[in-house]
């Protein structure tokens, strides 16, 4: 990569934008992999590191969608978070499903060992806003809302997905979970992926009786998980620079061999998952685009799964009555005179469009949105300043394999990095902890540190 032997050998002082998920990872990997005398500074907006949207949630029935097992913020260690959980007095076993919130704490405790004693020098958090990254002869600063900056040899955009943060009334955001003042008011929801299970859960521990419509283009909820056993599948394995239609036999062939061996499709997804990215980069855009298209809704049903508890309770309430799917269109919602919404939906396989009166709207269609309109600050500012540039089908920044963000010409900087969902476009599918644990743990260890291997310390 170019510039990376000039990041080993010089890159002593890194900025982290963001303090969610993918920022915690990435600074507990560079303090603890990289360079030994690295120095990092996070910085975030709110209060709390680690939490960000997804694991900012208090509530106890917004659970992870993954077991403990594979939740450990370090590849090296796949016990570490089961470990974090018997010593803070957790009594949990390593296929159980724990709240969110739990693993937002696990995640702010990663930097425990650079808070205190001798370490404590290598890490700095700064609560603000970032606005502005601009790369200089000797390295980037950093210029927050405040009016101050922060001068460092690297910066590292962690800035998580682009949601919009105020969405249009009648509609609330899918992360703002206050209930109906009436308990009998219907309820509509927009989207059925998993934080349309959240929502469902809140509403239901609160004690909701009103109805609670779904609707989404194809009706499509989660699946379940189950105890899975993986195929073992190598590199060799896969269809590389097969077409889409190809590799979606090929996984569908795979399924049936898993269902022949007494197993699950299950077994087929997982084991394919370790092989997605070399998947994404072996296609063209044109394979890309098609992929997103026609096969990666189906795809996300099946490999971002929703625990048991989870399914039991949707199951309930669509058996009772009180939740119903929609496979629709959405195309409005607009207050009526007396307070209520009317939601106009075109329903799947009708030539006109429906409209449905409901007391509450909440928005839950998704990550996929428009990642000029929603951009963090600094995001918007790198692209109007042709700093950085959308990839071609406009999911995020675009960037190397390395992670190196590329100006509007395409070079891609030595200095400014994207990782995480601000940056989906190399990889895809690195949304979830498990794929960002392995995209951070390898940026610190071969771009910004040595290439010995160091153990990271323990939290």
């Amino acid at each position: 990569m170019d510039g990376s032997s000039t990041q080993r050998d010089h890159c002593h002082h890194v900025i982290i934008v963001g303090g969610g998920a993918s920022g915690v990872l990435m600074a507990a990997h560079l303090l603890g992999q990289g360079h030994p005398e690295t120095r990092v500074t996070i910085i975030e907006r709110g209060p709390m590191l680690g939490c960000g949207i997804a694991y900012g949630t208090t509530h106890p029935d917004h659970l992870l969608n993954t077991r403990v097992a594979q939740m450990s913020a370090l590849p090296d260690r796949p016990g570490h978070f089961g470990d974090w959980l018997s010593r803070t007095g957790r009594r949990v076993t390593d296929q159980c499903f724990v709240d969110r919130a739990t693993y937002g704490q696990y995640l702010g405790d990663l930097l425990s060992p650079w808070r205190e004693g001798g370490d404590a020098s290598r890490l700095r958090c700064v609560q603000g806003s970032c606005t502005g990254l601009r790369e200089t002869e000797t390295g980037i600063v950093a210029r927050l809302d405040d009016g101050t900056s922060v001068l460092a040899d690297a910066a590292i955009l962690a800035t998580g997905h682009a949601v919009s943060a105020d969405p249009e009334p009648p509609l609330r955001g899918a992360w703002d979970f206050s209930a109906p003042a009436n308990s009998d008011a219907t309820v509509a929801i927009i989207g059925t992926g998993l934080s349309m299970v959240d929502h469902v859960a809140s509403l239901l521990a609160a004690g909701h009786r009103g109805g609670i419509l779904c609707i989404s283009r194809r009706g499509l909820l989660p699946q379940v998980h189950a105890l899975t056993r993986p195929l073992d599948l190598g590199r060799e394995d896969i269809p590389l620079g097969a077409s889409v239609s190809a590799v979606m036999l090929w996984l569908r062939g795979k399924v049936r061999a898993a269902e022949e061996a007494g197993g699950t499709w299950r077994d087929a997804v997982d084991g394919i998952r370790p092989h997605i990215a070399a998947i994404w980069r072996a296609w063209d855009i044109d394979e890309r685009a098609r992929f997103l298209r026609h096969a990666a809704t189906y795809w996300e049903v099946h490999r971002h799964r929703m625990p048991p508890i989870s399914s039991e309770r949707v199951d309930t309430a669509r058996r009772q009555g009180q939740l119903s799917v929609l496979r629709g269109r959405f195309d409005s919602a607009t207050w009526r005179d007396d307070g209520r919404i009317r939601l106009v939906v075109t329903q799947r396989g009708h030539a006109r469009s429906s409209a449905f009166d409901v007391d509450h709207v909440i928005d839950c269609r998704g990550i996929r949105r428009d990642p000029v309109k929603h951009a963090a600050p600094v995001v918007r500012d790198l692209l109007d300043r042709r700093a950085a540039r959308l990839d071609p089908l406009r999911l995020g920044l675009d960037t190397t394999n390395d992670a190196q963000v590329k100006d509007a010409t395409g070079w891609p900087s030595s200095r400014l990095f994207a990782i995480g969902p601000a940056a989906r476009g190399a990889l895809w599918e690195i949304t979830a902890i498990p794929d960002i644990r392995e995209q951070t743990f390898r940026l610190a260890r071969e771009v910004f540190g040595s290439r010995q291997l160091s153990t990271v310390k323990g939290v």
